[in-house]
């Protein structure tokens, strides 16, 4: 079967069929995928049939695979794969996967493994696009911006909500510190879109103080989170989802009354971001080596 894709929205996201991505992909096969993936940011499959090492498989054909996360543990016997599990914390929060670290995931999949009856989507932004709906005199400023981005706080747990298992995550996830300097306006090494490399992770724009960066992030994640550049995806059961790390954001939504979901996420190496001039992206903080290998630029 020849491989089909239908848009889901107007800016972002489409489905895939014609392909079985539970088999090895022939050259072809990934080169249409990733052409896709470079067009709408986020892709669905439908019935895929995968297990874990069918889904680091898959990944793998789009480049190396990072372990599963920098500080929190993997699927027991599977170090590439993350459980997503509504019982470890939610990422109600809107973020690009560990861009604290000095070159965050280039691409991940998200797979369904238990679904709520109702609620639990994934929200899945396009930063391309809001890098075009800025004014003129707003794209002009956040071109000049870089961003410090760490992890040195919950991303998912609110601190009205924390108790002695949160804690222990909390404790878990900033076991150790990262902190780099990225640009807010990055450039993808595939498509040359600019994009707002920004998302809950970057928590202060470089020269500017606390107060000033909160203000200034508020403003262009403004852009991000229109509704226009947002694909809501209801998940079913035996779905993936790829996405396009570079140049979007995500969210889970919690709105499924505290019932069991879980997905697993596979990530993707990716390679250092870079700014409209030609400038890299610089590690302030904590050595990630363990975690990934830096994908050759473009």
């Amino acid at each position: 079967m020849s491989l089909e894709i239908t848009k889901v929205t107007a800016r972002i996201g489409a489905r895939v069929s014609g392909v079985d991505i539970s088999r090895p992909l022939d050259e072809k096969q990934v080169t249409a995928i990733r052409e896709a993936l470079n067009v709408h940011k986020a892709l669905v499959f439908d019935d895929v049939n995968l297990d874990d090492e069918g889904q680091q498989a898959f990944a793998r054909h789009f480049g190396d695979l990072t372990t599963a996360h920098p500080t929190v543990g993997a699927v027991e016997g599977a170090p590439n794969v993350l459980p997503v599990d509504s019982e470890r914390g939610r990422a109600n929060h809107w973020h690009t996967d560990v861009t604290f670290v000095l070159n965050p995931p280039q691409a991940s999949t998200l797979r369904s493994i238990t679904i709520p009856p109702y609620g639990g989507e994934t929200l899945i932004a396009d930063a391309a696009g809001a890098y075009r709906d800025l004014p003129e005199p707003l794209r002009r400023f956040a071109d000049t911006l870089w961003a410090e981005h760490t992890n040195d706080y919950d991303y998912a747990v609110p601190d009205e909500d924390i108790d002695e298992e949160r804690a222990a995550q909390r404790a878990q996830f900033t076991s150790r510190t990262y902190r780099t300097a990225h640009p807010v306006v990055r450039v993808h090494p595939l498509t040359g879109e600019r994009g707002l490399f920004i998302g809950g992770f970057a928590q202060r724009i470089v020269g500017l103080s606390t107060g000033e960066s909160r203000k200034v992030l508020e403003l262009f994640q403004a852009y991000v989170t229109r509704p226009e550049n947002v694909l809501r995806w209801r998940w079913s059961e035996n779905q993936l989802v790829l996405f396009d790390n570079r140049i979007t954001q995500h969210y889970a939504v919690d709105n499924y009354d505290g019932q069991p979901r879980r997905l697993h996420r596979v990530t993707v190496a990716g390679d250092v971001p870079v700014g409209i001039e030609g400038k890299e992206s610089y590690s302030i903080e904590g050595d990630a080596s363990h975690y990934t290998p830096v994908l050759a630029a473009a």
